[in-house]
């Protein structure tokens, strides 16, 4: 079989962070009656369900640990490896940090799928990291039944520069620098509906770096950040919402999203992930019971999506230029919400 004919999403069941076990089922299997030793140097553990563990090394700066990993989003084995691999080193730049090593994970159906095709993979992830100016020094593989690729990803940060997903205050200003839609998109081609023109759209934004956080983390007046992936938008600001105490109102029509998504969602390309994330956190929407083309849109899960960052409302003007001077699209450079304090006679999310 050559390359060429290779279609990697037939060897899977799940795409790309659509993949993620759901919130709910989550919080299930991480609930322990074990009490975990206490580590002063432990700065962030999964307490707050943030993007990555962070460790004191002692001298100022601090240790940023994560590993990620899934199967196909893409046809493609060298977009999949570029994908699989910006989407792991993500998880450093939305705490703020510097990546400075990548471990690659690999799980190969051997008697389905060639090494040449593995191969294409891994040089992927060699270009990826080649961008973030990281090697990818070694690894480990085995034989599994469905492709899965990933990394094991550390970075640096000073800790007066940590930025997490807890630590956002009311009259927040809220951004997202990559449009929603990727798991429509992806869904649409694994269906083969996908029309040739938009083909580009979802792998383009999928196997983009998002190094910004590096320099957002030197930022005072970026009070909290976190990337937004499998569990959705929704999903990713239930967290930022709960772990800090606050709830948030969105204005739809200014959430940064796809330009192409309607006549998808027309054809009902909906990931089974979408699904997965309301049953978990719909109850906190003042939008439903059931799904609606909006929050379908906002449930939708990311792979390798964008940062969700919370500023100091005085700095709105500063962080705009920022984004500007970064190339982020015009789209991607407007407040589409606002935090403010709990209130437990009200949603968590409210969207208008």
């Amino acid at each position: 079989m050559s390359n060429e004919s290779i279609k990697l999403t037939q060897y899977s069941h799940g795409a790309g962070c659509g993949c993620k076990i759901s919130p709910a089922i989550l919080d299930k299997m991480l609930h322990s009656p074990i009490k975990q030793p206490a580590d002063a140097r432990l700065l962030v553990g999964n307490a707050t369900r943030d993007d990555a563990a962070v460790f004191d090394l002692g001298n100022g700066t601090a240790l940023i640990s994560t590993t990620d990993f899934f199967m196909p989003i893409v046809d493609d084995p060298y977009d999949f490896g570029r994908i699989a691999s910006a989407n792991a080193i993500s998880d450093v730049y939305a705490m703020g940090g510097k990546p400075v090593l990548a471990i690659a994970i690999l799980g190969w159906p051997v008697d389905k799928l060639g090494p040449e095709v593995a191969q294409k993979v891994l040089e992927g992830a060699r270009s990826i990291c080649a961008e973030a100016g990281i090697s990818l020094a070694g690894g480990h593989s085995i034989d599994c039944p469905e492709p899965v690729f990933g990394l094991a990803v550390n970075g640096l940060v000073d800790i007066k520069n940590l930025k997490q997903n807890s630590t956002a205050t009311a009259g927040c200003k809220l951004y997202l620098t990559k449009a929603l839609g990727v798991g429509i998109l992806t869904t649409a081609q694994k269906k083969g509906i996908l029309k040739p023109e938009h083909q580009h759209i979802a792998p383009e934004s999928m196997a983009k770096l998002n190094e910004a956080g590096e320099m957002f983390g030197k930022l005072e007046y970026v009070k909290a950040m976190t990337d937004v992936t499998g569990f959705g938008l929704l999903g990713h600001l239930s967290e930022l919402c709960e772990g800090s105490n606050l709830q948030v109102r969105i204005n739809f029509d200014k959430v940064p999203k796809l330009d192409v998504l309607d006549e998808y969602l027309a054809q009902k390309c909906i990931p089974g992930g979408t699904n997965r994330n309301w049953a978990s956190y719909g109850h906190k929407i003042n939008e439903g019971p059931e799904l609606s083309i909006r929050t379908t849109i906002l449930a939708d899960p990311q792979t390798s999506g964008g940062l969700l960052v919370a500023i100091d409302p005085a700095f709105t003007e500063n962080f705009e230029k920022l984004l500007e001077t970064l190339n982020i699209p015009e789209k991607n450079r407007k407040s589409f919400g606002e935090l403010f304090p709990a209130d437990s006679t009200t949603a968590l999310i409210q969207i208008s």
